[in-house]
């Protein structure tokens, strides 16, 4: 089907207000810009959908993050990992989502302030994430609890899946919104929708080129060791001291202060976690994953839903017919964003039972 129409107005409002592409220059500026672009989004007329509440808190291990209580808790717990490419993005250009997700899902959602590239390449926010997940675990391991994330988060996302059963924690969902799957960029919708639907070719190889700087096949040596099972990282026995419940909340500011990069370096990682087009996916999570129509990313994630329901995994695919790369991003703005994230999260509420 066409591109939605508010999706066309909405882009050629950020082309005319100069807010495309996303990458400008160096690190320190996209991250700005993207910040920008981020709060442009709300519309004029935003407020903060209401939770019941929402505290800054570091995990055990010293991973920052904002915790969601939603309006009606269904007793189950989201992780959740935001996009911007491994390299922009936090807690707060992600707060409408998270909202969201949080009271769609009746889960407690924790936002994770994961380490950013090119300061931080891979593993370190994969292991920042495994990080919570531990200590998340261990503090209430009869509590349901799942994953998501979207754009770079959801590839972070079904890296915490393999890890999760690497380390045989039981994970009741995965939900990977437009995930990047694929570092070779070899997929054709790549060429097809690279210029022109927000996210662009050449974005997605800078963005790369921040997180994996040696390649995908090199990831085994991208950072020093002390890694998540290492003294530093919070796992199952140093992390059941405190849950989100016991955490003294650091609040907003000293958990901004601080931000991703306090947390320990990382450790070594696996290549198949950042080259999930070739990973051994056979016993993760049951997943959701969700594309656009008008992505570069689509193909990518589809084969990885492929992928995922060959290797025997319970997988639900969900195409987004009309819409672009970030929809998650545009609730309230576009009406088939808020369509297909509603879809979406009713399905993601269904599987965290």
């Amino acid at each position: 089907m066409p591109l939605d129409p508010q999706f066309r107005a909405a882009l050629d409002t950020f082309e005319a207000k100069g807010l495309l592409p996303l990458v400008r220059g160096d690190a320190a500026a996209t991250r700005a810009h993207y910040r920008r672009l981020a709060l442009s989004r709300r519309g004029e007329d935003y407020v903060p959908e209401q939770v019941a509440s929402v505290a800054d808190q570091r995990s055990p291990g010293g991973v920052p993050v904002r915790v969601y209580e939603p309006l009606r808790p269904r007793r189950s717990t989201l992780i959740y990992l935001h996009g911007g490419g491994w390299v922009v993005g936090d807690v707060e250009t992600h707060d409408p989502l998270c909202r969201r997700v949080a009271n769609a899902t009746g889960a407690r959602v924790v936002s994770v302030d994961y380490r950013l590239a090119p300061e931080h390449p891979f593993p370190a926010g994969l292991d920042d994430a495994e990080d919570v997940l531990h200590w998340l675990q261990a503090a209430d391991p009869d509590r349901p609890l799942g994953v998501a994330g979207d754009s770079a988060g959801a590839s972070l996302t079904a890296g915490l899946a393999l890890r999760a059963r690497d380390k045989q924690i039981p994970l009741a969902a995965q939900l990977l919104l437009y995930p990047a799957t694929d570092p070779a960029m070899t997929s054709p919708s790549i060429a097809e929708n690279g210029e022109g639907y927000f996210l662009t070719r050449r974005d997605m190889a800078w963005f790369y080129q921040q997180y994996l700087p040696a390649g995908p096949d090199s990831a085994r040596e991208a950072a020093p060791a002390a890694g998540p099972d290492s003294a530093a990282a919070a796992g199952p026995d140093s992390a059941a001291a405190a849950g989100p419940d016991s955490a003294a909340a650091a609040g907003p500011d000293s958990a901004a202060a601080a931000g991703p990069g306090s947390a320990p370096e990382a450790g070594p990682g696996s290549a198949a976690e950042a080259d999930l087009a070739h990973a051994d996916v056979a016993g993760v999570a049951p997943a959701i994953v969700a594309t656009a129509e008008f992505d570069p990313l689509r193909d990518e994630g589809s084969a990885y839903a492929d992928r995922l329901t060959s290797a025997g995994v319970l997988t639900q695919y969900v195409p987004g017919p009309g819409l672009i790369h970030g929809f998650a991003g545009f609730l309230g703005v576009v009406e088939a964003a808020d369509a297909a994230v509603a879809a979406i999260l009713g399905r993601l509420t269904e599987m965290l039972g």
